[in-house]
């Protein structure tokens, strides 16, 4: 398995950074077809070959993934696009 571990800090109020996650889970679940439900500031998700969550903390973003080997093959770019939207989104 491998593992994605992105740290992304923000100075967004609360609101504005959990649409942002929402829209990015948006597109894990039409790429992938991930499931994700809110458990207090995390949103938990998995799906085939993907799992983790993306917690919204005070002044930052922490997301934590395993990708199964499918996935695995796509790490970089699945990374990439993570980083993107979140630098885009989050600056």
């Amino acid at each position: 398995m491998s593992r994605i571990d992105i740290h992304h800090a923000h100075a967004q109020p609360d609101d504005a950074a959990r649409k942002v996650i929402e829209d990015m889970t948006a597109s894990l679940k039409q790429k992938f077809g991930v499931k994700a439900d809110w458990v207090d500031n995390a949103l938990k998700f998995s799906g085939s070959g993907v799992e983790g969550l993306i917690e919204l903390l005070p002044g930052k973003v922490h997301v934590a993934a395993e990708l199964g080997f499918p996935v695995s093959m796509m790490k970089s770019l699945v990374e990439g696009e993570i980083r993107r939207v979140l630098q885009e989104k989050l600056a």
